[in-house]
């Protein structure tokens, strides 16, 4: 069953066409001509239009050169009494999904009619799909070895498999989004859109619009009739992007989607009933917003069933060379050059900085390092870390941290120095493993260690190796 618009100037057999249509039990809007279908397609949210050739106001193609104006995922059937086959050639050319001379058999006409609306469903389909594999691009996996990562993939692969709404927070380019993407990929809504939206980037009235629809002439701008994101991502998955940023009244209708499942456009009165799984993210404290008023309380607790939260940079730096590594190589193959590499002084510059805009921010520098740089290799010099210490002239780096005559210098006068000096290297090899999740390859290399000569440490120290 579907909604089909029939275009025809006679009566007769205007009635006809929609008789044998509503015995099938599809829903039909009629036209009288073209003038009254381009109204139509203007209303309605179609599934394929019937539309005579000939008409007192204009022809058939001017139906379908609106229709795909208007909706170009919309199949389109042409009726002559007329057939030629230029007329034909140009039809199809056009996109005409289907081409039938009068006087036509019912039989024909209705299986012609159910294969433009099946054509439509899959385009759309097809186009959902195809929106959502361009966005996940280059994100199919949280990168990350480090326990804060570690942690949050387990998170994800607990709650993935449900329906439950999960809000997802963290500071601004965390990568709350790459976490929403990866649940509904690991969920049973999988094969169904994923639909995502920014509250943020519209007003009120719009974001309105944008998540619930609305009907021809609802507001200023509302030429035709529009399916909301709620419609749009049935049986699938709807991600809010800063979602504390949404009005007051907004929040009211969602909560109402949340509590009845039900939809209503604006400037309609029926409510449409949908399947969703909710996602939201904020870098703002949700709670603190309940406080001041700016958030409904009632919606917090209908969104926070699951919270996950995302962990800045700066809480696993350990991950920031496998995520440089795989930016080098996202950058190159955008570029289409061969990747680079980064020096290790200018990844311990990275490893140094806090990184506020977080993996954003570490994407964005290596993606400007590698368009600047004319160098095979990255370089300090050439790495825009701000506050980077740069090299002296014989090529050593220049710490915050005291040299080995000024730590001395804190030291009591008298104090055994083999005991002190295994307390120092104990304490720094479990610092390294704390700070790499006990990954000893990881501990090794940057403490400028052998495998073997950290194990002979750890033996010697007696620390164990998952110790943290």
């Amino acid at each position: 069953m579907g909604k089909i618009l029939v275009v025809d100037d006679e009566p007769h057999l205007r009635r006809i066409l929609i008789s044998n249509l509503k015995q099938e039990h599809h829903e039909v809007v009629e036209a009288a001509g073209v003038n009254d279908a381009r109204r139509a397609i203007a209303e309605y949210s179609l599934d394929a239009i019937i539309t005579d050739q000939k008409m007192g106001d204009g022809e058939g193609l001017d139906v379908l050169a609106a229709a795909r104006e208007a909706d170009p995922t919309l199949s389109v059937v042409l009726l002559t009494a007329f057939a030629t086959i230029e007329l034909a050639v140009e039809s199809m050319r056009r996109g005409a999904f289907d081409f039938i001379t009068k006087p036509f058999v019912p039989e024909v006409l209705l299986a012609s009619a159910e294969r433009a609306m099946e054509h439509t469903r899959l385009v759309r389909e097809n186009s959902r799909l195809r929106d959502t594999v361009v966005r996940l691009e280059g994100s199919s996996e949280i990168t990350g070895c480090s326990a804060p990562i570690r942690e949050l993939r387990a998170k994800i692969g607990r709650v993935a498999p449900t329906n439950a709404t999960v809000l997802i927070t963290g500071e601004t380019g965390t990568g709350k989004e790459l976490v929403a993407r990866a649940i509904h990929r690991s969920s049973t809504r999988a094969g169904k859109p994923l639909v995502a939206v920014n509250c943020a980037a519209f007003t009120e009235t719009l974001l309105e619009s944008e998540l619930f629809g609305h009907e021809r002439g609802a507001f200023t701008g509302a030429d035709r009739t529009r399916e909301g994101l709620f419609e749009a991502a049935h049986e699938g998955t709807l991600f809010l992007d800063e979602a504390a940023e949404m009005s007051l009244p907004a929040q009211a209708k969602l909560l109402r989607v949340l509590t009845d499942g039900l939809v209503t456009r604006l400037g309609s009165t029926k409510a449409r009933r949908t399947d969703v799984r909710l996602l939201v993210a904020t870098h703002r404290d949700l709670k603190q917003r309940v406080e001041e008023g700016r958030f409904r309380e009632d919606l917090y607790y209908r969104l926070a069933v699951v919270p996950l939260m995302v962990p800045p940079l700066r809480d696993h730096r350990e991950d920031l060379p496998e995520l440089c590594a795989l930016f080098l190589r996202q950058v190159a193959q955008d570029l289409k050059t061969r990747p680079r590499r980064i020096t290790a002084d200018a990844t311990q510059a990275l490893l140094s900085y806090d990184f506020p805009g977080n993996i954003r921010e570490l994407r964005n520098l290596i993606e400007r390092a590698c368009i600047l740089s004319t160098e095979e290799e990255i370089t300090l010099e050439t790495l825009p870390v701000p506050g980077a210490r740069k090299t002296d002239g014989a090529g050593h780096r220049n710490y915050a941290a005291p040299t080995a005559a000024q730590f001395a210098e804190m030291m009591p006068e008298t104090h055994d120095l083999r005991e002190f000096l295994a307390s120092l290297e104990k304490a720094v090899i479990q610092r390294a493993l704390k700070m790499t999740g006990g990954a000893q390859a990881e501990v090794a290399r940057r403490l400028g260690l052998s495998r073997s000569d950290l194990s002979y440490k750890l033996g010697k120290h007696r620390i164990k190796s998952a110790e943290t």
